[in-house]
């Protein structure tokens, strides 16, 4: 039942998003993107806002941050637009926004990174001064992005001990960002992406109202199989208590040694601090595992080589994509149903967790 909710490509994904929207009666704005899909296809940032415009609390859940992450974070959306928990949510004074595939360049083309390989969770940051040097990615990136692709014994060899040498490293860490090289992996980009543009322009027409703003952002690729790691970042205290109490003792600072998640500069839900200033923010980077690190890595690595060879033949960077594509998405029925399972709960939990925070601000 739950793997109906799944699409098998960005395009069908925003079809059946746009769609159930409508049915849902929600305020639709379709941010378009200059370039086209793998099929021809317009791409767009799409959101859907249900509840009022002038909320004091504002939920919000955003997809395909990292491309076709979007494939289960599409599918999370399009299962809570067919679930009462929304008309209990505004019947509480709390609206929801949902941000449909912040990357859909990715999405569309399979690509975890944007039109310019850059990663979106790098790109948010301050670019009036200098993205912070990364000494660690430094030590391995030609490991890491070999000259030929797929990569030979001996190009493995030399990655094990890169990567052995920088064990431990974690602030910054190898995947933390980088903005030397374009053709890396974990780019920052040197300028805001059309991405970041289009994410402020939204905070700023939907999230200037609330009193309260929750953020959930949700994402695969890091963890054990089907889990969803709550991830938080650095935060001031009162912050962390509120989400402490609203999702549980499980949530994870991404400061913490057990954290599956690096310390990142750019982080898109940073944003609404810049874009909202007058809402309290509990954000959450929602992480579900797929496959064994090493072999996400290596599909990054992949899609950061054909990143610098636009040229290689078509079937290789089919294979590529395709690698890619299945490092962030399980096709398979079990972990389908954990992944809707836990963010239904998690929906829950922040509704209530809202709702609670503006009855007692009255």
């Amino acid at each position: 039942m739950t793997a109906r909710y799944f699409s098998a490509t960005y395009a069908e994904g925003r079809e059946r998003f746009l769609n159930a929207a409508r049915r849902r009666g929600a305020a639709i704005e379709n941010h378009v993107h200059p370039l086209k899909g793998a099929e021809g296809e317009e791409l767009a940032i799409d959101t859907a806002l249900i509840g009022a415009a002038d909320a004091k609390a504002l939920f919000l859940a955003s997809s395909g941050t990292h491309g076709p992450e979007g494939f289960s974070g599409s599918a999370c959306q399009l299962a809570l637009l067919n679930d009462e928990l929304l008309g209990r949510a505004t019947e509480r004074g709390v609206a929801v926004l949902l941000v449909h595939a912040v990357n859909p360049f990715g999405f569309s083309h399979l690509k975890r990174t944007n039109e310019d390989n850059i990663d979106l969770n790098r790109n948010f940051n301050d670019f009036s001064k200098p993205y912070p040097a990364n000494p660690t990615y430094e030590r391995v990136h030609k490991a890491l992005v070999p000259d030929h692709w797929p990569p030979t014994g001996d190009d493995e060899a030399r990655l094990s001990e890169a990567m052995a040498a920088v064990a431990g490293q974690t602030n910054p860490g190898v995947s933390s960002g980088q903005a030397v090289h374009r053709d890396g992996l974990f780019y920052s980009g040197t300028a805001p992406s059309f991405s970041n543009k289009t994410i402020r322009a939204i905070l700023q027409r939907h999230g200037r109202a609330c009193r309260q703003l929750a953020w959930i952002d949700i994402h695969t690729g890091l963890g054990p199989y089907g889990h969803g790691e709550k991830i938080f970042g650095s935060h001031p205290a009162p912050t962390l208590q509120r989400a402490l109490s609203w999702w549980g003792r499980d949530l994870i600072a991404s400061t913490q040694k057990e954290s599956v998640s690096p310390r990142t500069v750019g982080h898109i839900t940073y944003s609404a601090f810049q874009e909202c200033p007058q809402a309290a923010l509990t954000p959450m980077t929602l992480e579900y595992g797929t496959l064994p690190n090493v072999e996400v890595r290596r599909a990054l690595r992949g899609e950061a080589w054909l990143a610098g060879h636009p040229d290689a033949p078509p079937a290789l960077a089919q294979q590529i994509r395709r690698a890619v594509r299945d490092a962030f998405f399980v096709d398979a029925d079990d972990w389908k149903g954990m992944i809707l399972a836990q963010f239904r709960a998690l929906a829950i939990q922040t509704i209530n967790g809202l709702a609670a925070e503006i009855a007692q601000e009255n």
